[in-house]
């Protein structure tokens, strides 16, 4: 460990230089996040309805959980997002232009019973699905 007068300079450089080799300083200044995440680190994103799935609740729920396969209008990727609400799914045909945001699960992974579903959807042709859902709203015909 230096210990001279103007030992600073060094003493910051090596701390630059081992900060590297904590996992979470790397993944942040890399950007490796934002890179793996398909809405690119914003929170919401719009997309394309490729097609309706059900998805099988983990043990110990059984449930089929209404999801729709999307592709990204700025990337491209396809994700599947979860929509929420007591036939919430009868309001999304193909071909809708849907708004998706993350579900909420810790560190942006899935969320509760459903297995590898991240997103959820909160818009359905610029209206919002749980208006819809509650009545309050028409969905509008294209």
């Amino acid at each position: 460990m230096a210990r001279g007068l103007h030992a600073a300079r060094q003493l910051s450089k090596n701390r630059q230089k081992y900060r590297w080799s904590d996992r979470y300083y790397k993944r942040r200044m890399l950007k490796l996040r934002q890179k793996s995440d398909p809405l690119e680190g914003s929170a919401q994103g719009k997309g394309i309805v490729l097609e309706k799935v059900g998805i099988e609740a983990k043990q110990p729920n059984s449930a089929i959980r209404k999801c729709v396969k999307i592709q990204l209008i700025k990337n491209g990727r396809q994700i599947t997002a979860f929509c929420v609400g007591d036939g919430a799914i009868n309001f999304i045909d193909e071909h809708d232009e849907v708004m998706v945001e993350g579900i909420g699960g810790s560190k942006g992974r899935s969320y509760g019973d459903i297995p590898g579903v991240r997103f959820k959807v909160i818009q359905v042709n610029g209206v919002s699905l749980d208006e819809m859902v509650r009545g309050r709203k028409e969905k509008p015909v294209r």
